[in-house]
């Protein structure tokens, strides 16, 4: 059994889906479950529509349209018969939506969101199962919410894995091609639930571990790992192999190739994990895989932007001790603040954090109540694994540096 994983880049446009199928053609489907994510920028877009709904009602409509137009647009250039029930079915889930946001009583925004963001799953993977059975290549769509089942923790849930590893193992047909939705989940009143963005990986991982799968394969549109996002460095170069556990340290430092959930469930039934070009499917691209030596030789550099750094102080100029420091991961977890740098010293403790829940002003008021507080927005976190002092030279060049740590093997650079 394989799992297959397409991203959004991968099937932006009437190109991509049908570049998809040649993938498919070129590599073989049998014995195989595709996973796939909402078209291009679709998932930015329903992140706009879910704002609408709640800040601009008078805006809301338009931008479902827009939406809607894109998908009906590219509907037309994959199918020639304008009478397809592919144009039914999307429709059908464009009026779910609408109904959805009509209905809605609840004030509660990440429970809207999930019920609601992953429409752009549901309509990609529909266009695609119904293009790809119009050529040949004869598949089931299956809703992947009757699967993986999770908490209700919504926009980054859970998963219930006994659940979740029995629905799999009872209701899915591993005879046939399965085309599914990456991202998505439902909870135990069948609420729909999100597993964190970019989480089509993880449920790539997710299928692959529950059903004892040979490989999973992560399409994208780069020939594989990276030494860096060659979006924001210049001559990034390809990773042929390398460990779990050096790319579990990749993405836990925030490299964007592999989402941070997905290595775990992987590592621990040994399945090997390739990332590939869809451009070039037969490249090499590269293989994660078990393997204490399997650890690059050049320094890996990973940056996230829109960062926020918060230092902290006494206010009295006391010992920041153990008590203050419980206190402060108390607030940050309260407020649902992802922590990816803390920094302390005798009378002050920094930390870099991403403001997911937009709870930032909630946390600074509660902060000022006990310390002596200094906070910087739209900071860039910058990670070197394997990090050499001319590599630390060149990113240090012609920017502030606000933070600064060492560690064995890594360097972390808050930069203005």
């Amino acid at each position: 059994m394989r799992i297959y994983k397409f991203g959004g880049a991968s099937v932006k446009d009437a190109d991509g889906v049908k570049n998809l199928a040649k993938v498919l053609q070129t590599t073989g489907y049998d014995n195989t479950l595709v996973v796939v994510s909402a078209m291009g920028k679709t998932t930015n877009r329903m992140e706009l529509v879910i704002k609408n709904y709640f800040e601009n009602k008078s805006e809301l409509q338009g931008a479902i349209h827009e939406i809607m137009k894109d998908h009906n647009d590219l509907l037309v250039k994959l199918f020639q018969n304008k009478h397809h029930e592919v144009f039914t079915d999307i429709k059908l889930l464009f009026d779910e939506l609408n109904a959805f946001f009509k209905s809605n009583k609840s004030p509660d925004y990440n429970y809207v969101y999930d019920q609601t963001i992953g429409f752009g799953e549901l309509i990609s993977s529909t266009i695609i199962s119904h293009y790809l059975n119009d050529i040949g290549i004869i598949n089931k769509w299956v809703d992947v919410r009757e699967f993986i089942k999770t908490d209700n923790y919504y926009r980054r849930s859970n998963v219930n894995w006994e659940t979740t590893q029995e629905n799999i193992a009872l209701n899915l047909d591993t005879n046939i091609l399965n085309i599914t939705q990456g991202f998505l989940g439902s909870d135990a009143n069948n609420f729909t639930t999100t597993l964190g963005r970019e989480g089509s990986d993880y449920t790539a991982a997710i299928f692959a571990y529950c059903l004892n799968a040979n490989s999973v394969t992560i399409w994208k549109d780069v020939p594989g790992v990276l030494n860096a996002d060659p979006r924001y460095f210049d001559n990034a170069q390809l990773l042929h192999q390398i460990s779990y556990r050096e790319a579990i340290e990749l993405a836990f430092y925030g490299a964007s190739v592999i989402h941070p959930k997905t290595l775990q469930p992987l590592q621990r039934k040994e399945i090997p994990l390739y990332v590939k070009s869809f451009l070039n499917p037969e490249g090499a691209g590269t293989c994660v895989s078990k393997g204490q030596a399997l650890v690059p030789e050049i320094p890996c550099f990973i940056v996230k932007k829109n960062q926020i750094l918060i230092s902290l102080s006494s206010l009295d100029f006391s010992y920041i001790m153990e008590e203050n420091i419980s206190d402060i991961f108390s607030l940050l977890h309260l407020y649902k603040m992802k922590v990816d740098v803390i920094q302390n010293s005798a009378i002050s403790f920094s930390v870099c954090i991403d403001n997911l829940y937009d709870n930032l002003e909630r946390l600074l008021q509660h902060l000022k109540a006990k310390f002596q507080v200094t906070c910087h927005q739209n900071v860039n976190l910058y990670t070197i694994r394997h990090y050499n002092d001319s590599a630390i030279q060149e990113l240090e060049k012609d920017k502030t540096v606000l933070l600064k740590q060492l560690a064995q093997g890594t360097v972390q650079i808050v930069t203005k």
